[in-house]
């Protein structure tokens, strides 16, 4: 017996469009096709009740043989071609799949935004009547207190509503990979074989120092990117050392060498990270989740040549040391040969050597770099260009292993590697060659040049990639219906080797998850130096296919605006002139590169697969072979990266990374916003990338007020956001502003925190009386912050410790680091003192060595004076003030309480910069804390002389008291 909805003919063919009814219903043409079940002739068992009087489902199963109908769970097979007469359907209608987009918004649950923004207001309201109330009650009694607090207090509002008024909109993204490989990596009428029609991406690595960053660092870097899931002829990797080092050289050669074996590896088993130092460090069980019976011989044997992988980094000093000390000795042997043949077999007396200590490469030339003794043409700042090709242009089709490589059975699986190139830019003394942004130019014309990626994602040499599939989460943005319009996409900075407390806030969740998200429903995340994946046409200056204009006093009022690349007349103004908006025309003499800025852009663009999607490409452009380098190429590349190229040119100025601020990462990325541009922020489910941050408190200081002396540049360029375009949001603009204004905080601070031992010094307070009116406000405001606190860790997935690590560091990077950027700004701007600052190490500790050892060393700077000078004076003071206050004979408790309180405030906030100052595990001597405790009742002693407590009166000619 068979149901009716399952034909029993099948002879006929498939009619022409499907039909969603029966043939009988067809007929009277009003059955459904649901309820055509009733009115077959073949229906009595289907027909009987339980005793529940239910249809019984199992029952009918059993009686009719029958299957599970009809959808995509199942289909049965053995019905011709999978044709369903009766409905006329097929497997092939639920395999049609729509348009999909690559990726969505995640909105901010309204029940923690909506009360997130009613306490916003209620806190500017309440902060608004507290100032008001503060200016109309003045404290007559001490009005140089009184004047210097609520100035203060008018500048921490003013601050306070700059960082928060950005965070009115925070949203999350995700992104949907499988959507991305059914777009670009499945068999269709234009990719019949399923090739990858995704845009080429170039990495970007920069070096500088391989003393201060360790060769092994980058080169698990390096290993980190060769491994990604991309494919392997869209991907190409670069690495700038702007130091010329042999020694990163020949690391980058052993690193290429052992990506043989480690890359297929890493793909045959699905290793991750793909970085060997931190996958074969982790704690956890590496057999978890891999199913192939070889995974632990295979683990085994590369981690053998892991080590000594490790070993030859590490002996390479040492090798290229004996190497040059050979071939020097040669030299000399053959000068001094040379001298004895002119003077008949005897050498001269007064012969000098003049042979040049040379560095020497592998190959018994020269090294074209800098060398270990520097000498004309090899130096530091003085050297030639050097572009090697150390892992060729992969071939188009996928090159599968064998079973007898390394040891390892690597059939099946793709041995190829992406293309990398090391590049070491030409410098000469007479250029400014403008840092790290100069550096990045000269990678990005190199690039464009020998692979001329659409995409450009730039990583620090510390910076590795911790997710595989990180590069495909990026390109889901990129690709997406309005892709087209975002200039780069960033993703928040993680940290390693963090000492689990986090003392000194190095994680800085609260900006990567807090600030950066909120942006994100903006214009965009600003850029912050590295995890960026830009777009190569944006970065070359170019305004977006589509902008729009925003006016009004909030700019409320939105304008569509036409861009030159939709045709609007080259000597048309566009915007006022504003020079953010003039179109780039300046970009050398290489007609190779001007070339590739077409190509780049059109390769960018998203697919042209829906009537939404504008300035698409069609399916299928991009699945040509790249053509294989040559010669002409090569040296087109190295011509592109001399020191004389940018000359008369527009790189810097407004192509490439901007220079002139040594935050050249925050200029770059508000210059493409101010075009009309938009960027996006990627929060992937596993980070994306990881690095290191320096964990010492000399070093972390010294990191900030390289970020803040940058800051202070920004406020005094022509890159203030007071000067920015229409087509910046107003809340981002408000963001930008607060990126420049933000050190300026650290002068009321510092004043601040010296305020509560001025009132405990003085006996007086910054107000008249602690009455009902001032507490009540205090105690408003308070719990308004805590609250906004609160739902701010809420939506954006912070800690409570994290966000008062945050707090602390705030107020100790701004009593120290930010008040040294303000100085150092304000003197370069105004009497042109260049700024320098220190290159960050970048640590490569031992295993035998304390993981935080660093933590508690101390390294005295002068960034810790004033730090240090607020707490011994609140330390003085609130002895002083106890004192006083319990020797005399009306004590004024109140002012006592108010002045302690502020005082055991800013304390609390300076507990991890005291800790810090204490060495290792916060021990200090004994005869530390006797010192202190001798010196605070000696000055307090001297004090109760100097100025006697209230009714009593000194005896001039005796110590003792009397009333």
């Amino acid at each position: 017996m068979m149901p009716d909805y399952q034909p029993t003919d099948m002879s006929g063919d498939k009619p022409d469009g499907p039909t969603r009814f029966r043939a009988e219903a067809q007929k009277d043409g009003k059955m459904d096709r649901r309820m055509s079940i009733l009115g077959s002739n073949n229906n009595k068992s289907m027909l009987l009740r339980s005793q529940t009087q239910d249809f019984d489902h199992n029952r009918w199963l059993f009686e009719s043989k029958g299957k599970y109908g009809i959808g995509n769970a199942f289909w049965q097979e053995d019905n011709g071609a999978g044709f369903d007469r009766d409905t006329g359907m097929s497997m092939q209608d639920f395999m049609d799949k729509p348009w999909k987009p690559l990726t969505r918004k995640v909105t901010v649950p309204p029940a923690i935004l909506s009360p997130y923004r009613v306490l916003i207001v209620l806190r500017m309201v309440a902060l608004t009547l507290f100032l008001s109330w503060r200016v109309q009650n003045p404290n007559y009694d001490a009005m140089w207190l009184w004047g210097l607090s609520i100035v203060c207090e008018i500048w921490f509002a003013f601050s306070w509503l700059l960082d928060i008024l950005p965070k009115l909109n925070p949203i999350n993204r995700a992104a949907d990979l499988g959507a991305l490989k059914d777009k670009f990596e499945t068999p269709s009428p234009t990719n019949p074989e399923g090739r990858s029609d995704l845009p080429g991406v170039d990495v970007f690595i920069s070096t500088a120092d391989p003393e201060k960053e360790p060769p092994l660092v980058t080169a698990n870097t390096i290993l980190s990117i060769l491994g990604v899931e991309y494919p392997v002829e869209k991907l190409s990797i670069y690495i700038s050392d702007d130091g010329g080092a042999i020694l990163t050289f020949e690391a980058m050669a052993e690193a290429v060498k052992f990506a043989e074996y480690w890359v297929p590896f890493c793909r045959k088993h699905d290793i991750e990270p793909r970085n060997p130092d931190s996958y074969f460090s982790q704690k956890t069980d590496p057999t978890k989740n891999k199913k192939r019976p070889d995974f632990v011989k295979d683990r085994r044997w590369i981690k053998r040549e892991y080590d000594e992988f490790k070993v030859r980094i590490n002996g390479l000093p040492e090798v290229i040391r004996k190497r040059c000390q050979m071939h020097n000795n040669k030299e000399e042997a053959q000068e001094r040969k040379a001298a004895m043949e002119k003077n008949n077999g005897v050498l001269p007396p007064d012969h000098e050597s003049q042979v040049v200590k040379a560095t020497w490469m592998a190959d018994s030339t020269h090294w074209p770099g800098t060398w270990f003794e520097p000498s004309p043409d090899h130096a530091k700042g003085d050297h030639a260009g050097i572009l090697q090709i150390m892992s060729k242009v992969p071939s188009h089709d996928p090159v599968m292993g064998g079973p007898n490589e390394g040891a390892i059975d690597f059939t099946g699986i793709d041995t190829r590697l992406p293309m990398f190139a090391y590049v070491s830019r030409e410098k000469r003394k007479a250029y400014d060659h403008n840092k790290k942004a100069g550096a990045m130019n000269a990678l990005v014309r190199a690039s464009a040049i020998l692979s001329n990626g659409p995409f450009i994602l730039n990583l620090d040499c510390d910076h590795y990639v911790y997710n595989s599939m990180a590069i495909r989460e990026g390109m889901c943005y990129m690709m997406d219906r309005g892709g087209d319009r975002i200039c780069y996409i960033q993703f928040p900075q993680r940290f390693e080797g963090i000492d689990p407390s986090d003392r000194y806030a190095n994680h800085n969740t609260v900006f990567f998850d807090g600030n950066m998200r909120a942006l994100d429903g903006l214009q965009g995340p600003v850029y912050v130096g590295t995890g960026c994946m830009f777009r190569r046409y944006a970065l070359y200056g170019f305004p977006p296919p589509r902008a729009r204009e925003y006016s009004g006093l909030f700019g409320q009022n939105k304008t569509n605006v036409r861009t030159q690349q939709q045709g609007k007349a080259k000597d048309e103004p566009l915007d006022h002139n504003h020079p953010d908006l003039d179109m780039p025309k300046k970009f050398g003499n290489s007609t190779m590169f001007a070339d590739s800025i077409a190509v780049a852009e059109f390769q960018g663009r998203p697919l042209a697969d829906h009537i939404s999607v504008k300035n698409g490409r069609p399916p299928g452009a991009l699945l040509i072979p790249r053509q294989p380098l040559d010669a002409p190429t090569a040296a087109e590349a190295i011509a592109v990266i001399s020191c004389w190229y940018e000359e008369k040119t527009e790189w810097g100025d407004r192509v490439g990374w901007i220079y002139g601020s040594v935050t050249e990462d925050v200029v770059t990325g508000y210059r493409m916003h101010n075009r009309g541009w938009r960027s996006v922020y990627c929060i992937t489910k596993r980070d994306a990338f990881r690095g290191s941050a320096p964990i010492n408190l000399t070093d972390r200081l010294h990191q900030v007020l390289r970020w803040a002396t940058g800051s202070v540049e920004i406020f005094f360029s022509q890159n203030n956001a007071f000067l920015a375009t229409r087509r910046l949001k107003f809340l981002q603009r408000v963001a930008y502003l607060n990126v420049g204004i933000y050190p300026f905080t650290s002068i009321f601070l510092v004043v601040y925190c010296f305020l509560p031992a001025l009132s405990l010094f003085s006996g007086q307070f910054i107000v008249q009386s602690l009455d009902i009116a001032f507490l009540s406000y205090l105690l408003i405001i308070t719990t308004l912050l805590i609250f906004i606190s609160l739902l701010e860790v809420k939506w954006s997935g912070i800690g409570l410790e994290e966000w008062w690590r945050n707090e602390q560091f705030w107020v100790i990077g701004g009593t120290s680091a930010h008040l040294v950027a303000v100085i150092q700004g304000l003197l370069k701007i105004f009497a042109g003192i260049e700024i320098s600052f220190t290159l960050t190490s970048k640590s490569a500790a031992e295993e035998d060595e304390d993981q935080f050892a660093e933590l508690y060393e101390v390294k005295w700077t002068g960034l810790f004076l004033v730090p240090l000078l607020i707490i011994i004076t609140n330390l003085i003071a609130l002895v002083i003030a106890s004192a006083r206050t319990i020797y005399s004979v009306i004590p004024q408790w109140n002012k006592l309480l108010g002045g302690a309180f502020f005082s055991f405030w800013v304390l609390s906030h300076m507990y991890p910069f005291a800790k810090g100052l204490m060495g290792r595990r916060g021990r200090l001597p004994t005869i530390i804390y006797v010192w202190a405790g001798l010196l605070s009742i000696t000055v307090s002693l001297l004090w109760i002389i100097i100025s006697p407590p209230q009714g009593v009166v000194s005896d001039p000619e005796s110590t003792q008291f009397s009333i």
